[in-house]
């Protein structure tokens, strides 16, 4: 979280005070997203005379998984949140790219995690088309058919934002990172959500922004990884972060900046697991 010293600009808002009525403020439930796996509630948090829209997720409304543990998805959505605002800080680059996400402890139904809610506008910078040729200022995922045998290609923008969340994604081990999941607000600002399924030990990563995979890392981008890693070591970043993962989750994250480091390049997909989350959208 920022400081007072170190306010990141959000809008209208910035981050201290974002948080601040996230996290102190009245929550009154406006409505239920249908769409989510989970307990999703759109929300108005109010405090002062403040107010911000927001989602809250409450444990409660949490559905079991097989391979995360129970209760524990929105504690995984404030500490993705605290590592992508890290991540910035260390990058000297003002960009989160994870709205305000806090833990709270009371709700209406109970704790819970809950994000600054964001307008969206209707920028694309995940696609599906009707084509397998090359689009200038866009990356290839991957090419395919649909049902009736006309081929389709899935492709991003080559995005400096997209590429460090592809980066981020790769250091919280973001099993869901659908093209849904990627919002450009009304400022043009970008966006990732629902991170809910992270920081699993087991390798999982799946996500629609493959673009980059296999290129070597850029200086400043072992730079800020290194600086990452020191600070979830022996920094305030671990000692946060400690309140929403277990210790061995900790440690296989830093492992895996150090593999990353040490391979040098974005990791590329491989049999073992999934690469694309399904459905991608």
């Amino acid at each position: 979280m920022a400081t007072d010293g170190d306010v990141e600009k959000h809008g209208s808002h910035d981050s201290v005070i974002v948080s601040q009525v996230l996290l102190e403020g009245m929550l009154t439930v406006e409505g239920r997203l249908s769409g989510a796996s989970n307990a999703t509630l759109f929300c108005i948090a109010e405090l002062d005379g403040e107010q911000i829209e927001c989602v809250y997720k409450p444990v409660m409304g949490e559905r079991p998984l097989w391979d995360f543990p129970d209760g524990t998805l929105g504690h995984r959505e404030v500490a993705a949140y605290e590592v992508a605002a890290t991540f910035a800080k260390v990058s000297d680059d003002e960009t989160v790219l994870i709205p305000e996400t806090i833990w709270r402890e009371e709700g209406p139904f109970g704790e819970g995690s809950c994000q600054r809610w964001i307008d969206v506008s209707d920028t694309q910078l995940v696609d599906i088309i009707e084509s397998q040729e090359e689009q200038p200022g866009w990356l290839s995922v991957l090419e395919a058919s649909d049902d009736f045998g006309r081929p389709v290609q899935l492709i991003h923008q080559n995005d400096a934002r997209l590429r460090q969340m592809a980066l981020l994604d790769i250091v919280t081990n973001n099993s869901d990172r659908k093209g849904g999941h990627i919002l450009v607000d009304q400022q043009g600002n970008l966006f990732g959500v629902d991170h809910g399924l992270c920081f699993n030990v087991e390798d999982k990563l799946r996500t629609v922004l493959w673009g980059w995979a296999g290129q070597p890392l850029t200086t400043d981008e072992v730079t800020s990884l290194n600086r990452l890693r020191e600070q979830l070591v022996g920094g305030d970043l671990g000692t946060r972060l400690k309140a929403h993962l277990e210790p061995f989750e900790l440690d296989v994250s830093v492992e895996r900046i150090e593999h990353l480091l040490q391979q040098g390049h974005f990791v590329e997909p491989t049999s073992r697991w999934p690469s694309i989350p399904w459905p991608a959208f």
